[in-house]
């Protein structure tokens, strides 16, 4: 064995020194740590606001880390949605996060989402992992959205009525005094209906002096549509009087908005005994057709129809507000869109069973999707789809 000279063995202990000094120095000369930065989503706020991106690193390191970051526009545009920012972020040794906020507009108006990247570059003492994050800027649960009002307009009284009942929605919120809810699916409603409804402002809103309902295409409770149905039942209902229902319609395929009544008694007297009035109903797939109808329980058990349609000469229901008509008195029923007769009922139609129409009815209005008298969306379904409703106005005879 040859004697090992002692300037090699000084290079060797040397060596040695260096190799410890990697392996317990961590950091300094070992892999590089990754920044990430993470994608945001939050509503819009009312008055500018920020959002936050995260910046993190996969782990500390003993030196400073620094990336340079700016923002790029998607369907949100910098100056108008959001202030554009741009600069180097230093993440200190020993610590693995930081953040850059940028300043988004603030707003109340119910639109599409709209999105906006922050991008990473320049990495100094580390790698890019993740180097470009999404800012979802939601606004579609937002409360403000106003509509055309033109169209057919009536009165706000009538010779020898007054006004028993009326909800312009004027307000912010749907009143509780009027107004409850249908919450579920309830096995499709009797006419395999496809919408999960729900009390959520996302589906049913006050806004600019309109009720709207809202039907959306999401996930919710196991169904792919989310919708509303509001009702009178156990808080206003009426017997006989003219009806004005001022409102304008969403006529895609497969949707199906109704303004209509139900007998008070249908907890006693289950439907169609107790009777139901349906002041309109459209299916989307006829957008210029609505359809008043009477339904009662014949004799036999089964349900009994008296109905009719009216067509617009020009246009569709989702283009303009219309009025939706019911003349109501001792047995007969008369229905009507813009002042125009097309449907004259009346007890004797009834030809078998009981009439249910000369007892209280309360009022329900909704946006169903799919279901029986629609048939499902289609492709050419662009949701969300909307009906608004200006006033209801229930007068009776002094």
């Amino acid at each position: 064995m040859k004697a090992i000279k002692p300037f090699c063995y000084l290079l060797l202990l040397a060596a040695a020194a260096c190799s410890k000094g990697a392996k317990s120095g961590g950091g300094s000369t070992g892999p590089l740590p990754s920044a990430a930065v993470s994608n945001v989503t939050a509503n819009r706020p009312t008055q500018t606001g920020p959002f936050r991106f995260y910046i993190d690193l996969s782990a500390a390191s003993q030196q400073a880390v620094s990336v340079n970051y700016a923002t790029m526009d998607g369907t949100a545009k910098a100056g108008t949605d959001y202030t554009a920012v741009s600069g180097t972020v230093t993440i200190p040794a020993g610590q693995t996060e930081t953040y850059v906020d940028v300043p988004v507009m603030g707003d109340s108006l119910r639109q599409p989402d709209q999105d906006f990247y922050m991008q990473l570059s320049v990495p100094v003492n580390c790698t890019l992992g993740t180097a470009q994050a999404t800012a979802t800027i939601v606004n579609s649960d937002l409360l403000y959205l106003p509509t055309d009002t033109a169209g057919y307009t009536t009165p706000a009284s009538y010779p020898g009525y007054q006004l028993a009942w009326s909800d312009e929605f004027n307000g912010n919120t749907l009143s509780p005094q009027n107004w409850t809810f249908d919450i579920g699916n309830n096995n499709g409603w009797g006419n395999q209906e496809l919408e999960y409804y729900t009390s959520s402002t996302n589906n049913a809103f006050v806004s600019a002096g309109n009720l709207i309902i809202e039907a959306r295409q999401e996930s919710n409770n196991g169904f792919n549509y989310s919708s509303a149905r509001i009702k009178t039942e156990g808080i206003q209902q009426f017997t006989y009087g003219r009806i004005d229902i001022r409102a304008k319609l969403p006529v895609a395929h497969g949707m199906w908005p109704a303004l209509w009544m139900l007998g008070s008694n249908i907890n006693s007297v289950p439907w169609p005994g107790c009777g139901e009035t349906d002041i309109m109903e459209l299916v989307g797939s006829n957008p210029n057709r609505v359809t008043g109808s009477l339904h009662w329980q014949q004799g036999d058990g089964s349900e009994g129809t008296f109905n009719n349609n009216y067509y617009l000469s020009t246009g569709d229901f989702s283009q303009q507000f219309h009025v939706f008509s019911l003349l109501w008195q001792y047995d007969s029923v008369q229905f009507y869109v813009d002042d125009n007769l097309y449907v004259n009922g009346n007890s004797s139609d009834v030809t078998s069973g009981n009439y249910p129409f000369n007892l209280p009815f309360f009022f329900i209005f909704n946006v169903a999707v799919g279901g029986d008298f629609p048939g499902p969306p289609d492709n050419t379904t662009i949701f969300p789809q909307r009906m608004f409703v200006d006033y209801v106005r229930v007068f009776q005879p002094l």
